[in-house]
């Protein structure tokens, strides 16, 4: 999902810099099996690369996101493909959807019962629910080094906004509203991040840029070089950063209620 704190985004950068999100989320495609004619909704869809390739297989795709510039540029690159500015805490529509799919979004709404809520809302009975998001302890070490480093430089406590359930809490979430979950799984994805030895700088200023805005000007740099040192001999290797990704991965059916 392309939001953050200060929902604001670098759509270039994120193509660019940032591709292991997509890129990775192709499996995810794989896993949704989409077919021609299927009504398939992509939740924090981004710059449009993954709705393409769900639009491919003939499914009538619509892509959400709630960041502006990622719909802009997703419509830019796909002008084929229909894309909604919409927040995922609380869209609606007024059809229903075969499929709700979601890659590396989730994560970035903090009210997430309420996107449940509106997911559930926008599928039909024994619609499929797939869904990839950071899971817990997603970048652990990385937010650790990031914000003692911060801690130590001004004496100010940060902390990102993301949520990264485990299985058993987001399970029990989507069974609230309906959603019989069919497979559940918490795994590591250890992630080489490209720029070489800005590699970490680079993610952090793409995905904790707003937290980096908060620190004066003058202690930035010893800010990060702090968060490199750090985090250096458990991340760095070969000549690149690796970030301490984990997802959760789970896909759901929804079923009627029970008379």
């Amino acid at each position: 999902m392309t939001t953050r704190p200060d929902n604001i985004w670098n759509s270039a950068l994120y193509d660019t810099k940032h591709a292991f999100v997509f890129g990775y989320g192709e499996e995810l495609v794989e896993i949704l099996a989409p077919e021609k004619g299927e009504r398939v909704l992509d939740v924090g869809c981004g710059t449009g690369h993954l709705t393409k390739k769900i639009a491919e297989s003939g499914a009538l795709v619509i892509g959400l996101d709630s960041s502006s510039e990622m719909i802009a540029a997703a419509r830019s690159n796909y002008p084929d493909i229909e894309f909604r500015l919409a927040d995922a805490a609380s869209f609606k529509f007024d059809e229903s959807f075969d499929a709700v799919f979601s890659n590396a979004a989730l994560h970035w709404v903090k009210r997430a019962e309420d996107a449940v809520r509106c997911m559930a809302g926008a599928l039909a009975q024994f619609g499929r629910f797939v869904v990839e998001l950071g899971g817990y302890g997603n970048v652990r070490l990385v937010t650790s080094a990031f914000e003692s480093s911060v801690r130590e430089a001004i004496g100010a406590e940060i902390q990102a906004v993301n949520y990264y359930p485990g299985i058993a809490e987001y399970s029990t979430l989507l069974e609230r509203y309906g959603l019989e979950v069919q497979s559940a799984l918490l795994f590591d994805r250890p992630t080489r991040l490209e720029g070489g030895e800005s590699g970490l700088r680079g993610w952090i200023d793409m995905f904790r840029g707003s937290l980096l805005a908060g620190v004066p000007a003058g202690d930035r740099e010893r800010v990060l070089a702090a968060t490199e040192a750090k985090a250096r001999e458990e991340l760095f290797r070969d000549g690149s950063w690796w970030a301490d990704y984990r997802r959760l991965r789970i896909v759901a059916v929804k079923k009627p209620p029970e008379v």
